[in-house]
C-alpha cells in the first residue's frame, strides 16, 4: 500500500515548529554562554601546574565527556530534586547542557591556549601587565582566533543536542514535531519538515561562524 504525502497538517502547526526553533536556539545560545565561562576557566585549570586545581578540572572534563548526554539531562532533572536540588524543566537543560558544553569547550580553549607563544606572556611582564590582564587582553583573543573552526563545530554539535530536550518535555523543536505527529499521524511529512529545520538553521550557524573566521582571519 503506497504512501501519500500530504503536508497540510504539518503546515497548520508549522507555527509550533517555528516557536520549538526558537526556543532550541535560546536554549543553546544560554547554554554556550555559560559553558564558555566554564570551559575558558577550566582550561586555564587544565594548562597549571598547580595539581590541586588541575586534577578536579580533569575530573570534570572526563567524567563528563564520557556520559552520555541524554544520562545527564535525565540525571539532572530526576535525580537531583531528591537531594534538594530541584529546577523547572528549561532551567534544568540549560545546566545540564552548559555543563557538557563546558566540559567539550575546555578542551578546545586548551588546545588553542597551548598554541599561544610563551613569550607573549613573558613580554606582556615585562610591559608591566598583571597576570589576569594578559590573560583577558593578550592571550583570551589570540585563543579564540585560533579555536574558532573548533569552536563553530562545537556550537553547531550543541545546538543539535538541544533535541534531547524533548527527554523531559521541554517543548523545544524535536518536542513540537512529535505532538504534531501523535496528533495527525503525518509521520514522514512531520520529520522531513523538522529536519530541514534543522538542517538550516545549522547552516545559518555555520555561515554566519565562517564570516567571523573570515573577519578575523589574518592577513597573508
Amino acid at each position: 500500500m503506497g504512501y501519500t504525502l500530504n503536508f497540510a497538517a504539518v503546515w497548520r502547526s508549522f507555527d509550533l515548529l517555528l516557536e520549538g526553533l526558537a526556543l532550541s536556539l535560546a536554549l543553546a545560545f544560554g547554554a554556550i554562554l555559560i559553558g564558555a565561562v566554564i570551559g575558558l576557566c577550566t582550561a586555564f585549570c587544565l594548562i597549571s601546574k598547580n595539581g590541586f586545581i588541575k586534577r578536579p578540572a580533569g575530573m570534570y572534563v572526563t567524567i563528563i565527556r564520557n556520559t552520555p548526554i541524554l544520562v545527564l539531562v535525565l540525571f539532572t532533572y530526576f535525580a537531583l530534586p531528591q537531594v534538594g536540588f530541584r529546577l523547572g524543566k528549561i532551567e534544568s537543560f540549560v545546566f545540564t547542557l552548559a555543563l557538557y558544553s563546558g566540559a567539550y569547550l575546555a578542551e578546545v580553549f586548551r588546545a588553542g591556549l597551548l598554541s599561544i607563544p610563551a613569550g607573549l606572556r613573558e613580554a606582556g611582564l615585562a610591559i608591566g601587565l598583571t597576570e589576569m590582564q594578559i590573560r583577558t587582553s593578550i592571550i583570551a583573543p589570540l585563543m579564540f582566533r585560533n579555536v574558532l573552526p573548533s569552536l563553530s563545530s562545537t556550537i553547531i554539535s550543541l545546538f543539535k543536542d538541544t533535541s534531547l530536550a524533548a527527554a523531559i518535555a521541554v517543548p523545544e523543536l524535536t518536542f513540537e514535531a512529535r505532538k504534531i505527529n501523535v496528533e495527525t499521524f503525518r509521520v514522514i511529512e512531520t520529520w522531513i519538515v523538522a529536519s530541514c529545520l534543522y538542517v538550516f538553521t545549522c547552516s545559518i550557524l555555520a555561515a554566519m561562524m565562517r564570516a567571523v573566521e573570515r573577519r578575523l582571519s589574518l592577513p597573508r
